[in-house]
């Protein structure tokens, strides 16, 4: 993204969300995003998915504009359909844009094999724990063969154990798939676990105020918040974010 910007209008005054906004992605890497209450940040996905348009900059992808075909976008619920069976609620993505084959149906079952939901095809969302169904949320999305995945606080409706599961499942599925992904979350320790970077926003209108790698030691998530340098690597980004509040 370079130097994008988006303003509303209304008939009574214009409210610009982001100005010159500027971050760089690479392929592979998990991003976290976080700022302040009303920084923008959903605004950002919304932007990336291609619900909004930006009112200047532009948004690229290798070099070209970024084509939303190559977008998936993992919600703060799970928005599975109870009246669906769990094969059924993954392949929906498909059926809308009309690419379910024997090809695509085959991929289905595999990725449901994979992540340990191959036994519960035939079953329907109220069967499945909350850990279970975020993990049907996220094959419903790789189903579709993202480049990119979008996560808007998708574990934030989850107690906090079970947050912290699911958490390190969707992260270990999503770096073995080798997929990128970009979340945002309001939690600095949910951040700072999964991601390999995290970018601070300033208050509205958002811009990229810092970003920092979050190199902690651990193959997991639990394990990187057990590091030694967690505690400073979290006042940091704390500091950060109480100074934007109060301005």
């Amino acid at each position: 993204m370079t130097k994008v910007g988006l303003t509303y209008h209304s008939k009574k005054q214009e409210t610009r969300a982001l100005s010159d906004f500027d971050l760089s992605v690479y392929e592979g890497e998990f991003l976290g995003i976080v700022g302040p209450s009303g920084a923008g940040k959903t605004t950002l996905l919304s932007l990336l998915d291609g619900i909004l348009t930006p009112t200047n900059g532009e948004i690229t992808l290798d070099g070209k504009k970024l084509n939303t075909q190559n977008i998936g976008y993992m919600l703060q619920r799970d928005q599975l359909f109870n009246w669906r069976t769990i094969k059924k609620n993954v392949t929906l993505g498909l059926e809308l844009k009309g690419k379910v084959d024997k090809t695509s149906s085959e991929y289905a079952d595999y990725l449901l094999e994979k992540y340990g939901l191959k036994e519960f095809s035939d079953r329907y969302p109220s069967e499945l724990s909350g850990g279970m169904r975020q993990r049907v949320a996220l094959i419903r999305t790789l189903v579709l063969k993202p480049r990119i995945i979008l996560l808007d606080e998708p574990f934030s409706a989850l107690d906090f154990q079970t947050r912290l599961s699911v958490g390190e499942d969707v992260r270990r599925i999503i770096k073995e798939e080798g997929v990128t992904a970009i979340l945002v979350t309001h939690d600095i320790s949910e951040a700072i676990s999964l991601c390999d970077r995290v970018a601070v926003l300033t208050s509205r209108p958002a811009k990229v105020k810092s970003i920092h790698d979050t190199s902690l030691s651990g193959g997991t998530s639990l394990e990187k918040r057990e590091d030694e340098n967690f505690p400073s690597v979290f006042s940091l980004l704390w500091k950060e974010l109480t100074y934007e509040d109060q301005r």
